[in-house]
């Protein structure tokens, strides 16, 4: 992978680290701003939500925008959108009585920035290398920055609250404005073949044709991406909560111990991205092995969940999700054609962000009945993830490595 790249590459990384930061940074805080507003565990959960319900919305647009006018035109201005939005709820939080609608209001707009930024980031590392064991490498370091941004936000948003309990919101424009200025001056775009640009009817058309093709396993990939979101940011949810009231483990102290899995996420996830290169087969068996790993750490807290077992058997679940996702992602990208692949790599983030948006109160709610049901539906869904990856994602044989052979092979 040549430097200039490389410079590219830090500078792309900077995006989905900087958006995983602006949502994940909030979570320790949220039986704060519980707290702070005199609002319930579901309300506070919705500050995730709402970011993630209008990301959900909007990540095929931006896609399709991407595809069609390029990823760097669509990528600035959402990030600015993005840190317009966290100074909204700062403001609000800082300046009014009542700031509730107005943290949600600021969290919409965010989520529209969001849209833009993290989600294009997939397809233009794609369009970046002609080698897909590249392409692979390039996906698991900007899919390493998106997890090393779950295991800093924890405790910087921990640090900031500590000083007030807004603050980290303040800092959202600060990180979006860095993400700016390395993309628009670091990131060159490739040159695009000069093609009469499609109508949306024809582009319409295209991705129905894509989805007839191939759409048995790419829904299998929308779904098990859901199914990690899901489970990932509905177990932070409850461990931020349990800690504090149960362990008395608040502040710092709790930001550094939910970063823990985070990092053991973040490493096998940078050591998965390295290892994968450009088998299908392997892309199948690791995505296999990590959900299994999930299911059966579950399956062992549901039998033991004292505090230690519970720390120790989350960072198994950690590594699990961590050797899946870049597998996911190599699966999908090097699986579409260029001129197509800001749409459907849109599409598997629109499905991720329905499993970070139903997390939290999913989890809220779960709580609420009984603790043991949260192993349970962790589990089970981890293990669904399993079984819907072995029948519905069936590579053909790995084509021989030859100078002919361009595109990766396709899946049944």
């Amino acid at each position: 992978m040549e430097s200039r790249k490389k410079l590219d590459l830090l500078a792309l990384s900077s995006v989905p680290l900087v958006m995983t930061l602006g949502n994940s940074m909030l979570i320790p805080v949220l039986p704060l701003i519980s707290k702070k507003l005199n609002i319930g565990s579901f309300q506070v959960s919705l500050i995730i939500t709402v970011y993630s319900i209008v990301a959900i919305i909007l990540i095929p647009i931006a896609g399709y925008l991407s595809d069609r006018f390029g990823r760097k035109m669509v990528m600035v201005p959402c990030l600015i959108i993005a840190g317009l939005g966290g100074a909204v709820s700062g403001w609000a939080s800082w300046q009014m009585e009542d700031p509730f609608m107005f943290i949600l209001i600021g969290r919409v707009l965010q989520g529209i920035g969001s849209s833009g930024a993290a989600p294009v980031v997939i397809p233009l590392v794609g369009d970046m290398f002609k080698d897909d064991e590249q392409v692979s490498a390039g996906l698991g370091l900007t899919e390493t920055a998106n997890t090393a941004g779950k295991v800093l936000s924890p405790i910087i948003g921990a640090v900031l609250a500590s000083f007030l309990w807004f603050l980290p919101f303040w800092f959202i424009p600060f990180f979006s404005l860095i993400s700016v200025l390395l993309v628009f001056f670091l990131v060159k775009v490739p040159k695009k073949k000069k093609t009469e640009k499609q109508s949306f009817k024809e582009f319409a058309h295209c991705i129905k044709d894509i989805f007839k093709e191939n759409g048995k396993w790419l829904s299998a990939v929308f779904a098990v991406g859901c199914i990690i979101m899901f489970v990932l940011f509905g177990v932070l949810f409850y461990l931020s909560d349990m800690l504090e009231k149960r362990y008395n483990i608040d502040g710092i102290q709790k930001g550094l111990v939910l970063a823990i899995p985070l990092l053991a996420l973040s490493i096998s996830s940078y050591v998965a991205g390295k290892k994968i290169g450009e088998s299908k087969q392997l892309m199948k068996m690791v995505i296999v092995i990590g959900m299994g790993i999930v299911t059966i750490s579950f399956i062992a807290l549901r039998v033991q969940h004292s505090f230690l077992y519970l720390v120790a058997f989350l960072v198994i679940t950690g590594i699990g999700i961590g050797i899946t996702l870049p597998s996911l992602d190599a699966i999908i990208t090097e699986g579409i054609e260029k001129e197509h692949r800001g749409t459907i790599t849109s599409i598997y983030s629109s499905m991720r962000f329905i499993g970070v948006a139903a997390g939290p109160p999913a989890y809220a709610y779960f709580m609420t009945i009984s603790e043991h049901l949260i192993y349970y539906i962790s589990g089970g869904v981890s293990f669904l993830a399993v079984m819907i990856v072995m029948l519905f994602i069936k590579p053909k044989n790995d084509p021989q490595k030859d100078s002919d052979s361009k595109r990766m092979p396709k899946l049944a």
